[in-house]
């Protein structure tokens, strides 16, 4: 297998190279991009195993997690564009206001130009090969710069651009940070970045200094409402899933759930035998569990053992699971209770296998728990009860909410996915991510001669000076 130094063509070279593909992309046709599209997918379909493997060796995740993951969110995307790409780049008319009778208007998107996109190691597949679908969509050529931390996707990711693709249309960037910062210092007509809120501020830092746009996908403590007329049983079956899928690295997973106080034992039971049918029906250990999947690197797994270590040492308690194993990377499921503020689980965004309980006696205590921290990239709501669902609804913010799921709305087509200030800014998928790599240019279409405006136009006489009150008074 290729090693990340034998990698070449600075990016400064590869950057140049697409601005000639920028230009003539700005006119490519719907077949042109619906084959690039295409001949992706086609791609995908042919290496599932290729792609399951390079998973496993990066961090030992199951086959149907990648299938599910990594693989479909992509595929789905691709096919959702296809399906709709007509629409989008159709001229969009827009209504002609009084004022400007006789006029015509629309909006085109028009691509963006060259486009980097920095994807993240918790899932290097998905996040990387989506981005590429909205830019290719969008009619952007594009730069990737894949993570180090999961080096056998990285690898994957390149041959399937260097199979597929010119780097004068799509290039692959191996390395480590410098690389990254050599690609930021970089002028692009478009980033979009997926990654931690403390790495957005370099990337947007970057950004600014050439006025590129961005589309950040960050993270955060994305917060459980579990309200007390929720359904304890549901609840649990859900969130375990949630949070322990990829072994709790997921931007969008669970970080605390607030419980009411008379409800915490019953969810916990709840919770435990959640975990057991997903993780040790047999009774052999999670450790044993062909379906749980391991912390990615010694340096994340040393960073999620310090966060339990604290908790405990400052008086929190282990309700589930709190086992681990430092030479397969690996920490159980666990849920752990009586946390404060003191302590790192508490103050930092999780990103591993620990979930905290935090109790609650008011809706109004939860929200304001909430309230004073910054807005997550996604919250979750539990409960029948709409009236308190609206409340959380209307007096929180957050990129996404959800209602009696978690983690599921990642997967909506329709929806558009981001997050709010420290969590996020710009959408993505389906149309969203289309637009994101697209200027919606306006576009006024004025017929030759005499028209409204030209009653406007100096000498403004007493005649002209009426027109215009009376456009000011009534349009």
């Amino acid at each position: 297998m290729t090693q990340l130094s034998d990698f070449r063509p600075s990016p400064a070279e590869l950057f140049a190279s697409q601005l000639p593909t920028s230009i003539a992309w700005r006119s490519s046709t719907l077949v042109e991009r619906k084959e690039r599209l295409t001949k992706l997918l086609n791609w995908i379909n042919a290496h599932h195993e290729a792609i399951r493997e390079a998973l496993w060796l990066d961090f030992s995740k199951p086959a149907p997690e990648v299938d599910l993951n990594e693989i479909f969110p992509v595929t789905s995307e691709i096919k959702h564009c296809l399906k709709n790409l007509s629409a989008w780049m159709r001229p969009q008319p827009q209504p002609t206001p009084l004022p400007m009778l006789g006029t015509s208007a629309f909006i085109v998107a028009e691509p963006k130009g060259r486009a980097l996109l920095i994807s993240p190691w918790n899932f290097p597949f998905n996040l990387a090969i989506g981005p590429l679908v909205s830019a290719l969509a969008a009619g952007c050529p594009a730069i990737l710069k894949p993570s180090e931390y999961a080096p056998h996707t990285a690898q994957l990711v390149q041959d399937l651009v260097s199979e597929l693709f010119a780097p004068h249309e799509v290039a692959v960037c191996l390395g480590e940070k410098e690389v990254a910062s050599e690609l930021l210092a970089l002028p692009f007509d478009h980033i979009f970045f997926t990654g931690s809120p403390a790495i957005g501020k370099i990337v947007m830092r970057a950004a600014a200094q050439h006025l590129s746009s961005v589309t950040l996908e960050l993270g955060g403590k994305s917060p459980v409402i579990l309200d007390a007329s929720a359904d304890l049983k549901d609840a649990a079956e859900k969130l375990m899933w949630g949070k322990f899928v990829n072994c709790g690295q997921t931007c969008i997973a669970p970080d605390y759930i607030l419980v009411p106080e008379e409800k915490k034992e019953a969810f916990i039971n709840e919770a435990q035998i959640a975990m057991t049918r997903y993780y040790d029906p047999e009774g052999k250990g999670v450790m044993q569990s062909p379906d749980y999947a391991r912390l990615i690197n010694g340096k994340h797994f040393d960073r999620i053992k310090q966060m339990l270590d604290d908790a405990v040492q400052k008086g929190a308690k282990i309700e589930i699971g709190g086992d681990v194993d430092e030479e397969t990377k690996y920490i159980a499921p666990t849920l752990i209770s009586g946390i404060d503020e003191n302590m790192l689980v508490y103050q930092e965004e999780i990103f591993g296998p620990i979930l905290p309980i935090l109790s609650y006696s008011q809706i109004n205590d939860a929200l304001a728990l909430i309230h004073s921290q910054p807005k997550p990239l996604a919250l979750y709501f539990f409960g029948k009860d709409d009236a308190r669902a609206k409340r959380v609804l209307t007096e929180t913010s957050s990129g996404n909410l959800v209602i009696n799921d978690c983690v599921l709305h990642f997967l909506h087509s329709e929806l558009p996915f981001g997050g709010v200030n420290n969590s996020g800014i710009g959408k993505a998928h389906g149309k969203f991510g289309f637009l994101a790599f697209s200027n919606e240019k306006g576009v006024l279409k004025q017929r030759i001669g005499f028209n409204n405006v030209s009653l406007l136009r100096p000498p403004y006489g007493i005649r002209v000076k009426k027109l215009i009150a009376t456009m000011m008074k009534w349009f």
